[in-house]
């Protein structure tokens, strides 16, 4: 079957997931929706970097779009009190919505409950379906599929490893900021914001009432001057940054969620190192009987950050007809059936 669909947004994020819609053989772009009034009239396929142009054109006015009537739309846009807003009207005119940016809404009962009925009752205005990701499947589906080759559960750590050094932007790791200064990505309450729902998505399937979370980090200062594509990084700034985000039960860290970012890859040896030698990776450990601990890479990536960015773009992407199937309402990664790349295998060429 094929699925009309729309796209709210074009940044990064938003981009992957754009060209991602033009290239999957069950999904037909009907709009595209952007905030910027520079991309306002840009072809889709310009937007997305890809080749053949769509006849698609974006717009800053979402009503065509919604006129159509699409299945779904994909949004990923920012800001918290605009998107709900954003999420509410697409969910009224009965498209159901794949989200990345409502975080909260990952685990939807220990989000703000105001919030929640909000988008509750505009999905049963447009009977329509709205599903919000994390990240990835990393950080939810993964470790609960190990978790069910365990016979005792001490802890679970998820661990994101990644090489920033080519990033252009990476002022929120404070990178060449002063060794004492709290980055931006760890100011109190953030992590927590960001990782916590998933965090509680886990606990919720594994039946662990958690008490309470619990924020950590520490900094790597450069051991000499070098430069990176983000400007110079002087001796004895920050070059490196290791945070972690734990789920407490009785005061003990059951479930973490934890990053670990350098400007090279030889700064804090001490700290985890990326899987099979690349540049970044995910890793997933349990611990109890018998242990477990599963390493994933992208390998080839020049910017280990890309292949977690497209991760989570794709998941969008890929949920798409789960979504356009589903009951209405609000849903998670793990109360839909999985996410596969169905008719993504690519013929081979000669």
């Amino acid at each position: 079957m094929s699925y009309l669909v729309g796209h709210w947004a074009a940044g990064r994020l938003g981009r992957q997931s754009l060209r991602a819609i033009i290239e999957h053989p069950d999904l037909e772009l009907a709009g595209v929706v952007v905030g910027d009034h520079r991309e306002a009239g840009l072809d889709a396929a310009e937007l997305a970097g890809t080749g053949r142009p769509t006849g698609v054109l974006a717009t800053e006015d979402p009503a065509p779009l919604l006129a159509l009537r699409p299945h779904v739309i994909s949004h990923t846009a920012c800001g918290p009190g605009r998107v709900v807003d954003e999420v509410c009207r697409i969910l009224e005119s009965g498209a159901g919505v794949v989200t990345n940016a409502l975080t909260p809404m990952v685990h939807p009962a220990s989000a703000d409950q105001a919030v929640v009925r909000r988008l509750r009752a505009a999905c049963a205005t447009g009977g329509a379906a709205c599903l919000t990701t994390g990240p990835g499947p990393m950080t939810d589906l993964l470790p609960l599929l190990l978790s069910g080759a365990s016979l005792h559960l001490d802890g679970i750590r998820i661990t994101e490893i990644m090489c920033c050094a080519r990033r252009e932007e990476v002022r929120e790791f404070g990178f060449g900021g002063p060794i004492g200064h709290r980055p931006p990505v760890v100011r109190p309450g953030l992590p927590t914001l960001m990782w916590g729902p998933m965090i509680r998505l886990i606990a919720d399937q594994l039946a662990v009432p958690l008490d309470d979370f619990e924020e950590t980090y520490e900094l790597c200062p450069a051991p000499e001057s070098f430069d990176v594509p983000a400007g110079r990084i002087a001796k004895g700034t920050t070059a490196g940054l290791r945070f972690q985000v734990s789920g407490l039960l009785g005061g003990r860290p059951v479930i973490t969620v934890e990053h670990v970012a350098r400007l090279r890859e030889d700064l804090a040896p001490h700290w985890p190192a990326p899987p099979f030698g690349e540049p970044g990776g995910h890793r997933v450990e349990i611990a109890g009987e018998p242990p477990w601990r599963l390493d994933v890479a992208g390998p080839g990536a020049a910017d280990p950050s890309v292949p977690g960015t497209l991760a989570t773009a794709l998941r969008l992407v890929n949920a798409i007809p789960a979504v356009a199937e589903a009951r209405p309402g609000l849903h998670t990664p793990l109360t839909l059936p999985p996410f596969t790349g169905r008719r993504r295998l690519r013929r081979a060429t000669r």
